[in-house]
């Protein structure tokens, strides 16, 4: 069973879905568990009270602040994925991250 569980917040789940396989694969080389979930933001809701981070793609800068709103209410730490790392879609890069988020 996976210690943390990692939202990655996408509109249509195209390159999520690869950047999520990605993370996993990071993670698995570290000896890291991890749920990766990679969805929708207009799902975020229906998980919010499962999940221990939220990392949310680039090109949804526009929902930032709704999104903050809610995982605020929540207490779930939310950041946005470089760009860079979002493009090269780096798993590993992506998964420290998500970690330091976590820890903080």
């Amino acid at each position: 069973m996976a210690d943390k569980t990692i939202f990655l917040c996408c509109s249509t789940g195209a390159s999520s879905g690869f950047i999520a396989k990605n993370i996993r694969q990071a993670a698995k080389a570290e000896g890291i568990e991890v749920n990766v979930i990679a969805r929708s933001d207009s799902v975020i809701e229906d998980y919010i009270e499962d999940v221990d981070v939220i990392l949310i793609a680039p090109h949804l800068s526009y929902l930032l602040d709704d999104l903050e709103d809610i995982a605020d209410e929540h207490d779930v730490p939310l950041v946005m994925i470089p760009k860079k790392a979002y493009g090269d879609m780096d798993g590993a890069t992506i998964l420290q991250i998500a970690l330091e988020e976590m820890d903080a």
